[in-house]
């Protein structure tokens, strides 16, 4: 599933569950929030007082800038408690939680638990140290201190904060959501579009709203300005003068308007995979998936796969994410799309999507059972609680849901029913470094031109349209999923995938049309300065709203991936375009999340933190990591993946290999003792040198993940080598005299014949 964008609505429309029931949810709206309803028919305890000291071998307490508070003024001091650590981290790591108010708008709201982990810079003290990175995962509502140790080695010499998402895994409350992943699941059991099948999904999302509501958890809580607001009390309660900030994905957003928000604390920003507050996810997400295909030259292949699937459902055997159990899901060809969205959030997996794409466009429906089973496994991998609160309060609202001529992606559908349930008010949109400060009216229905709930497909054509300015509203997710996602940081994990499921930004052009220079790396010149200093003069006319002036901006080195579907590299470049001093690089070859798959990212980011005025590259970023596995490079079979799954089918050519040594070396044996066995000898031979040339074969394929889609076109050939050895095996078992034991190099023979061509090759 993916993300959504923000806004502020006095009052939600109910949602029809099916069998004409509505539950109607209205919350109070917030100050200067603007009304915004979504339709059915669009749809789819007391704060602390007192300043706990800074963690043993912190730095000095500094003071926070005057912009670093929470959304409102006069709140207590930011504290901190000490707390075990979750997860495995690296020695010399403390673990705690940030005590901040659930709401910072409300009076006496009552106190919530943000969980973080500091991880000090070895044998240095706090005046050696190098300035702190601070980091979050995306999604929203994936993990994050489960990356610590990762990071430490990415970052030595250095203070390492990792901060969890308010409502995360790692923090109380926790904001987890399984009815929600029930609802998915029961879902998918139907082939019919989404739009028609999502009661079983609203039901179970009302579920889960009233359970959390039942716990006193006040969902307008759990938003980016709130999440932001956390970033900066941290960094004030640690007693950090500044710090680096590390955003990937949807946490991009935050760590922006707390840069804005915090800019005497702010020493740098680095985004990776950045989610523009500009860009209308939802809206754009169908038409980036298409240009992302167009890059890898499959984009008729795409197109014919999901008018194929969509014609003809395939079923697939799963586990339930759940309960483990076996159960079937059917999947059309918009399922599909998202799924194979959800996969390029993968530098691994981004290979094998030509061949993989362009084997389902003929027929070949089993080999999409790998991305399915991770599909499954990654609904688990965010709390889709807090997933909800911040989309409906802070992307959805800003989205229209028309349906243009691409897929209907199941993340939006999904998630516009859900929002649409559960009637959040829109969060008001803020300003942060990338963008001015202008008026932001959230999407009506009226807008929309079909009133169906479309799924999340752009609002241009599929070819790609210019990513929107700031002028335009906040609306995407990152990393989400639709139903499934990937491990990391943004589910990364991935979400419904692939979240922690791992939005993307911003349809774009086939040809990059959003960017107006090529280099991978940008900075903004003096038309651009122009520009960004008017838009920042206009945001100081509201100090109140904390935003940073010119002098405040701090270095920021943006990355981007060359296959990033759900924040392309195209809207990422245009929105750093206007910022002085700022810098961006695209990576060739890998997609969503940057740092987690691109060595030459990781030396990227540690070159901008030693030196951010520094324009030389430590590495080629136009360097991809895989070469791409194209149609007709493999013989397609998912054969492979099943073997990984149950080695069982393995005894067949174990068998083979073994009977076939032994008739190798009984052939020697009669031939020096002159007992004629040279067919016994021809025949062991043969079978023991396919099996030789098929283990060379394999162990040449640079990349093993494409084995999952396919094996070497010379398998089949090196097959006629156990059409020979059967052949003389069956010679011999016939002739005059033969031993009865001759018969079982035949009849193994026959059985490896039948296993190669008529399951691995099949």
């Amino acid at each position: 599933m993916l993300l959504g964008g923000s806004g502020t609505a006095a009052h939600a429309s109910p949602v029809s569950e099916g069998a004409g029931t509505a539950r109607p949810v209205a919350y109070a709206s917030a100050a200067h929030a603007s009304p915004v309803a979504l339709s059915p028919a669009a749809t789819g305890s007391a704060a602390q007082t007192a300043f706990a000291p800074a963690l043993p071998g912190s730095p000095a307490s500094g003071r926070a800038g005057s912009r670093a508070g929470a959304p409102t003024r006069g709140t207590a001091a930011p504290s901190v408690e000490e707390h075990p650590c979750p997860v495995a981290v690296p020695s010399g790591t403390t673990c705690g939680y940030l005590l901040a108010p659930e709401r910072r708008d409300v009076p006496n709201s009552r106190t919530i638990k943000v969980g973080y982990a500091v991880h000090r810079a070895a044998g240095a003290t706090s005046q050696q140290a190098a300035d702190p990175v601070v980091y979050m995962s995306g999604g929203p509502g994936s993990a994050s201190l489960q990356l610590t140790g990762f990071l430490t080695r990415m970052f030595p010499g250095r203070d390492l904060v990792v901060l969890e998402q308010r409502g995360g895994r790692y923090s109380e409350p926790r904001l987890s959501c399984p009815e929600i992943v029930r609802g998915i699941v029961d879902t998918l059991r139907t082939p019919g579009p989404t739009a028609s099948e999502t009661a079983p999904l609203v039901r179970q999302s009302l579920a889960c709203q009233s359970r959390l509501e039942a716990q006193n958890v006040d969902l307008r809580g759990y938003r980016t300005a709130e999440i932001a607001a956390d970033v900066v009390d941290l960094r004030s309660a640690l007693g950090y003068p500044q710090w680096y900030l590390f955003g990937v994905g949807y946490s991009t957003r935050p760590m922006l308007l707390a840069a804005a928000r915090d800019p005497q604390g702010t020493r740098g920003v680095v985004l990776d995979s950045l989610l523009p507050s500009g860009a209308h996810w939802y809206d754009e997400s169908s038409a980036a998936l298409s240009a992302t295909m167009t890059k890898l030259g499959i984009a008729a292949r795409f197109d014919a796969m999901v008018k194929e699937l969509n014609a003809h459902p395939a079923s697939y055997e799963t586990r339930d994410p759940l309960t483990r159990e076996r159960l079937t899901v059917r999947l059309n060809g918009d399922d599909a799309a998202t799924i194979l969205g959800e996969a390029l959030h993968e530098a691994d997996r981004i290979p094998i999507v030509p061949a993989l794409v362009d084997g389902l466009a003929s027929g070949h429906t089993g080999l999409l059972q790998p991305l399915v089973d991770a599909a499954g496994d990654g609904l688990t991998s965010r709390e889709w609680g807090l997933y909800y609160a911040v989309q409906c309060q802070d992307q959805v609202p800003y989205n229209t849901f028309r349906h243009s001529r691409g897929p209907r992606l199941f993340t939006g559908v999904v998630d516009a029913a859900v929002c649409n349930a559960w009637g959040l008010p829109a969060a008001r949109a803020e300003a942060d470094l990338l963008t001015p400060r202008t008026p932001v009216t959230p999407a009506s229905t009226d807008d929309a031109t079909d009133t169906g709930m479309a799924g999340a497909s752009g609002s241009e054509s599929a070819a790609g349209a210019d990513s929107t300015s700031g002028a335009d509203s906040a609306a995407g997710p990152d990393d989400a999923t639709g139903t499934g996602g990937t491990a990391g940081t943004d589910g990364m994990g991935g979400g419904a995938g692939m979240n922690d499921a791992p939005g993307a930004n911003g349809a774009m052009g086939t040809g990059g049309a959003m960017g107006a220079a090529s280099s991978d790396t940008e900075r903004g010149g003096p038309a651009d300065r122009s520009l960004a200093l008017n838009l920042i003069a206009a945001t100081e006319a509201d100090d109140s709203s904390g935003a940073a002036t010119a002098q405040d901006i701090p270095p920021i080195l943006v990355l981007g991936g060359g296959y990033d579907a759900i924040t392309p590299p195209e809207a990422a470049r245009q929105a750093v375009s206007a910022v002085p001093g700022a810098q961006f690089a695209e990576f060739a070859g890998v997609g969503h999340s940057v740092f987690l798959s691109s060595g030459c990212g990781r030396q990227t980011i540690a070159a901008f933190l030693d030196d951010p005025s520094a324009t030389p590259r430590p590495c080629d970023p136009a360097a991809a990591p895989h070469a791409l596995v194209r149609p007709g490079d493999l013989t397609l079979t998912s054969s492979v993946y099943r073997l990984s799954q149950t080695p069982i089918p393995l005894a067949v050519p174990a068998a083979f290999l073994l009977v076939s040594v032994v008739q190798l070396l009984a052939g020697l044996v009669r031939l020096i003792r002159k007992r004629d066995g040279v067919l016994s000898v021809l025949a062991g031979l043969a079978g023991v040198v396919l099996c030789g040339l098929s283990a060379l074969s394999l162990s040449a394929v640079q990349d093993w993940n494409a084995l999952v889609i396919g094996v070497p076109h010379a398998l089949a050939w090196y097959g006629l080598l156990a059409l020979v050895s059967t052949g003389l095996s069956i010679v011999e078992a016939f002739r005059l005299n033969a031993a009865a034991a001759r018969i079982v190099p035949a009849l193994t023979g026959l059985a490896f014949l039948a296993w190669l061509y008529g399951w691995l090759l099949a």
